[in-house]
């Protein structure tokens, strides 16, 4: 299994980035973002479930954060607008093909980790 994550970035406060990570070797019932800042302990962003008819936010990016998947491509999204410089951290996709993506912000783990793309926001 391999994730794949792209698109990160530097970005003014204000602006937008999408972020993409493709998958391969299998599919899975769950797949997300999380993110880590210098310093700080990695946190869970956004989980979307199978059917991509349920996902799950972070409060912190709730209304500006859009996660959403692509199951022919085996691809996850995540779209970012209104950025602010807290938002600037290492971005890990991660996936699952056991647990939901309600259990997944629950427990703020999943199975299967991408190498992290960096997203920067300027003020």
């Amino acid at each position: 299994v391999q994730l794949q994550a792209s698109g990160g970035g530097l970005v003014q406060a204000g602006g937008s980035l999408r972020l993409s990570c493709a998958a391969s070797g299998r599919t899975f019932s769950s797949m997300g973002w999380f993110r880590q800042a210098p310093g700080k302990e990695r946190e869970f962003v956004a989980a979307i479930s199978r059917s991509g008819g349920s996902t799950f936010y972070a409060d912190s990016v709730k209304g500006r954060f859009t996660i959403s998947r692509d199951n022919a491509k085996n691809t996850v999204y995540l779209q970012m607008t209104s950025l602010k410089p807290e938002d600037t951290a290492v971005y890990y996709c991660a996936a699952d093909p056991y647990i939901t993506a309600a259990q997944a912000q629950a427990m703020g783990v999943m199975l299967y980790w991408g190498q992290g793309t960096q997203v920067t926001v300027s003020s």
